[in-house]
């Protein structure tokens, strides 16, 4: 950790007590990311986060009352949690929960088999305002909405925006970073990051998570782009 950084405050929400135990070992090694504190289930884990506003929360999915997407969803619409950042954590892979997960405004979404030094660098990722979508969660997503209804193109999602914006959106929706956004677009990433940063307001999108989604649903990008 950088001298005089404040550290990663998370929250670890899972039911099995062996779980945490391993997840707060594991995340709070390196010495920036600090474990505030825990919960066994999704309504004790609300409660926590409003309590402490930690930056990342570490969400497991299936438990039993309230679960962890529930949780999310009440997080991510606490208008004073807006700093706050979950991270859906499960041994699921599931095309559904990717989907919910991501619509209701998680940030990331991550299978339990993650490595130690992933797990910490997707804790970083995220507190420093970025989504987490590897490519093929990002794939999943997209499966999953071309499949249902919500995968029908509504073009009236990208109304407002120019010819620019539509182009790095599309990008966005392809799981590209800034600097890959700026190479494919001949224009900077700090300019790729303004773009994305007025996108998020315009489209009223919490995170990148959701221009991904907002990209699909427009029908910017479809299965089998590149």
């Amino acid at each position: 950790m950088t001298q005089g950084a404040e550290p990663i405050r998370i929250v670890l929400v899972d039911d099995q007590e062996l779980v945490r135990t391993g997840l707060r070992a594991l995340a709070e090694r390196d010495g920036d990311i600090v474990v505030v504190a825990e919960a066994a289930d999704g309504r004790a884990g609300v409660s926590r986060v409003r309590q402490l506003r930690p930056d990342v929360v570490l969400m497991d999915i299936r438990m039993p009352g309230m679960d962890g997407l529930a949780a999310t969803e009440l997080i991510v619409a606490d208008p004073e949690l807006a700093g706050t950042r979950v991270v859906i954590l499960t041994t699921f892979d599931e095309d559904e929960d990717v989907l919910r997960a991501i619509r209701i405004g998680a940030s990331g979404y991550l299978l339990k088999d993650i490595g130690p030094a992933e797990l910490r660098s997707a804790i970083r990722t995220v507190a420093g305002g970025q989504s987490l979508l590897s490519p093929a969660i990002t794939t999943k997503v997209m499966r999953q909405l071309a499949e249902s209804g919500a995968g029908r193109a509504d073009e009236s999602l990208v109304s407002d925006l120019t010819d620019r914006e539509r182009e790095v959106l599309t990008r966005v929706g392809l799981g590209e970073s800034n600097d890959e956004i700026g190479r494919s677009l001949f224009i900077s990433p700090a300019t790729a990051r303004t773009y994305v940063s007025r996108l998020l307001a315009k489209l009223g999108a919490r995170d990148r998570s959701r221009l991904v989604v907002i990209a699909y649903e427009a029908g910017l990008v479809t299965p089998g782009s590149s």
